[in-house]
């Protein structure tokens, strides 16, 4: 898929970082499926759907689609396209499938659930782990303490939405990265504010 069509899609990807989600996608996804926690619209699956499709792989992407704490009314991301009147409350699925069906994606997998209830049930070891999901602190550790075990060795955790500068971003993404550099993974690369690391 050509991915100046992708990145006409709603969300918050920018081009280069999915550019570098597909590159490392297509590596890890050779180890095993691809796991991305925070659907959204479905932008950065078919980034990841693009490299895990050329070794035949899965990418599941987990999503309650209720939105996060900044896209709700009245907050910094909120988006009325994604609101769902009738039902007062936010709702990315609709577009979610929309987009997978635009872009005619035949590999992703999307799970309409709570990342760590699915977490609890999840046996399947994974060549990757996308965390960027909810970005307050409990969320993001949540995500981090119950999927990097999830992940088989020389497999990654991909992270985004780090700022070293809390003047440029909320911090509990960096909080998690920092957590998995003093465990056993190690920086693999960095574009931007998303880095991948390897688990060793």
């Amino acid at each position: 898929m050509i991915d100046s069509e992708i990145d006409k899609l709603k969300g918050f990807m920018p081009k280069h970082e999915g550019i570098a989600l597909t590159k490392w996608s297509e590596e890890f996804s050779s180890i095993g499926p691809i796991m991305e926690i925070g659907s959204y619209c479905g932008k950065s699956a078919i980034y990841l759907s693009n490299g895990a499709i050329l070794n035949d792989q899965l990418v599941y992407t987990i999503d309650h689609h209720f939105g996060s704490e900044e896209h709700q009314i009245n907050e910094e991301y909120f988006d009325n396209e994604i609101f769902d009147h009738k039902n007062q409350r936010v709702d990315t699925l609709p577009l979610l499938i929309k987009n997978i069906n635009k872009i005619k994606v035949k590999n992703i997998v999307p799970i309409i659930s709570n990342s760590v209830d699915i977490a609890s049930k999840w046996n399947t070891k994974l060549g990757m782990v996308f965390i960027d999901g909810g970005h307050s602190f409990k969320a993001a550790n949540d995500d981090y303490e119950n999927w990097n075990t999830k992940i088989k060795q020389n497999g990654a955790l991909v992270i985004h939405d780090i700022f070293e500068n809390p003047n440029e971003g909320g911090q509990a993404p960096f909080e998690i990265f920092q957590k998995a550099l003093k465990n056993n993974f190690e920086i693999y690369e960095r574009v931007d504010t998303l880095a991948c690391l390897k688990k060793k």
